[in-house]
């Protein structure tokens, strides 16, 4: 029936047909697929969302539709959702829920939640993070951090965590207290450790890094054991490629022992736990002072073999020395009696003895005729004695 412009309708009474038109014509309950967009929680335990449908060519929205839960469901779902999928009831996530059209003439069109399939958001997540892990690889930066060298010594560490977790001190004391007294120097680079601030908390700290990049040795991203609703966080691109092309070693312990998330994927080594991560780090130190050690004992045997040896030719010439001197000796005494002969040859008794005789004036030898005048006391040595002459005459 259409009523009259005589006759019109008021506002409400058109919104009670439409919503008595909707009951009657949709009295079920339907499964509806959509993506969460908001998810508002109220103090009286009620939650309001608002449930979206994009284009999957444009991602542009096709449909929109307001949705409640109501208290008494909500205190049932909520739970129920986190421990089947490991993810909060939060927005971005792509839902199956069991919906009842109602239209109130106040409020207009909405949808009451009854229930819902975490199965269909598991899927969905699985499918997002394979995305994920394939579009880094096709990029070709899923394994660039595993390429990193890691260091020798690994004392310079650049901690990413919070600092009130409990994680990050269990590490911290693992380090301080390990029993073979090597020296770590961590310092925090504080970030958020769940929430929707994780992404950016952890790009923001990996910035702050590498501004100083040549003051650390490595990177450990750590927190507690935590839920593993908590898990989705660390399954981001955007981090999981920062992570992925950082220039220092990126070890993660972000405390899930059966998980594994994308960001433990591109990271240089996946430890469980923070704890579990400090011991790395001292295995990594014990490691090269076993090296070290073996270096050590290396040269030291090195230098024995050295000194062994040296020892050993020192002996063998110490062995020598008398037979060597002996000889020397005996080729000194030969040198000696030569060079008395030749001196007992040279002497004046020897050339006297052969019929020489020496003439001396004044005490010095007449070697000329020129050194004696006629007249002059000459002394003449023969062998056997000498005798005294006059120079009566000279001839040249």
């Amino acid at each position: 029936m259409i009523d009259s412009i005589e006759n019109p309708l008021t506002l409400y009474s058109l919104n009670n047909m439409v919503r008595q038109a909707l009951s009657g014509s949709l009295p079920s309950q339907y499964w509806v697929t959509g993506e969460l967009s908001e998810v508002r929680e109220t103090a009286a335990g009620h939650c309001y969302i608002e449930l979206v449908q994009r284009d999957e060519a444009t991602a542009e929205l096709v449909a929109k539709a307001r949705g409640t839960v109501w208290s008494r469901i909500y205190a049932l779902l909520k739970p129920y959702f986190l421990e089947q999928t490991g993810q909060p009831f939060a927005e971005g996530l792509k839902v199956l829920l069991q919906v009842k059209v109602v239209f109130h003439e106040l409020y207009g069109y909405s949808l009451e939640v009854c229930d819902i399939e975490p199965a269909y958001t598991l899927g969905d997540m699985a499918r997002r993070r394979q995305l994920i892990i394939k579009r880094l690889a096709d990029e070709g930066v899923i394994g660039l951090n595993k390429e990193l060298d890691f260091p020798l010594l690994p004392q310079r560490i650049a901690v990413i965590s919070s600092s009130t977790a409990a994680g990050y001190g269990d590490f911290c004391d693992q380090l301080s207290g390990n029993r073979y007294g090597f020296v770590f120097y961590p310092h925090l680079f504080p970030a958020p450790m769940q929430g929707s601030g994780v992404e950016q908390g952890i790009i923001a700290a990996l910035n702050r890094i590498a501004e100083n990049v040549d003051s650390w040795d490595v990177v450990v991203i750590i927190r507690g054991g935590g839920a593993t609703s908590e898990l989705s966080c660390f399954d981001t691109y955007d981090l999981a490629n920062n992570c992925a092309q950082f220039p220092l070693p990126i070890i993660t312990g972000i405390g899930h022992q059966r998980d594994e998330s994308i960001l433990d994927i591109v990271a240089h080594t996946s430890a469980k736990t923070p704890t579990a991560v400090a011991e790395l780090l001292i295995h990594a130190m014990l490691s090269q002072a076993a090296w070290l050690d073996d270096a050590m004992q290396g040269a030291a045997s090195a230098v024995r073999s050295r000194v062994d040896g040296e020892r050993n030719r020192l002996q063998s010439l110490l062995q020598r020395i008398p037979v060597t001197t002996a000889l020397f000796m005996q080729g000194q005494h030969h040198r000696l009696d030569l060079w008395q002969r030749y001196m007992d040859a040279a002497s004046p008794e020897h050339i006297l003895a052969l019929g020489y005789s020496i003439t001396r004036v004044n005490g010095k030898a007449v070697r000329s005729v020129a050194d004696v005048q006629p007249g002059d006391e000459v002394t003449t040595a023969v062998a056997g004695g000498e005798f005294t002459s006059i120079v009566k005459n000279k001839k040249v």
